[in-house]
């Protein structure tokens, strides 16, 4: 039996519990002490088997082969799972840092902060309108943005400031017939 222990005890210690439970029944706890605080808790699982006294002479010794394996191999495995994820973490914080130095030397410094500047917005074609005589409630045209059409307004404003003259002329004519 403690042929079989001799493995896990160069790692770990072990408590042993030996109790008598009923008529020739016998319980047998093997039980491993933790060795650090934030050690993780399947590493000390303990075992407990319990027959008669032939029973546990023939079945004990290959339990506890199976039992001391399976916690090594744990063991192993989660010192090896440690190890990457502590590499993985490195290398990524590497990366990060080399990335962030990166991005830091290619950042082009930044201009001073401007107001926008008028955009001119691209001229939106003129349909032309059939002609009209003037009337007193025509209102003038906004400015056209082309030249074409800036001229035709004024063409357009000169002739509506002639017929507006030339209707004055006519209603100061009618007032004076009619004093």
């Amino acid at each position: 039996m403690f042929k079989e222990l001799a493995p896990y005890l160069r790692q770990r210690a072990v408590l042993l519990t030996v109790t008598h439970i009923e008529d020739d029944q016998i319980r047998v706890n093997v039980i491993p002490k933790k060795l650090k605080d934030g050690e993780n808790a399947a590493l000390t699982t303990p075992l407990t088997v319990t027959g008669t006294a032939d029973e546990l002479d023939n079945d004990l010794p290959a339990t506890l082969v199976n039992f001391v394996s399976a916690h090594l191999q744990l063991r192993n495995t989660l010192d090896r799972a440690k190890a990457e994820m502590d590499a993985a973490a490195k290398t990524a914080q590497a990366e990060a840092r080399s990335k962030a130095k990166a991005t830091a030397k290619k950042e082009p410094p930044k201009p001073e902060t401007t107001t926008p500047t008028d955009t001119q917005k691209p001229a939106q074609p003129v349909k032309d309108e059939p002609s009209r005589t003037a009337s007193l409630f025509d209102v003038p045209a906004p400015p056209a943005t082309t030249a074409n059409s800036a001229t035709e307004s004024a063409e357009g404003d000169e002739i509506l400031a002639e017929s507006t003259e030339d209707e004055r002329v006519d209603e100061i004519d009618d007032f004076d017939e009619a004093a």
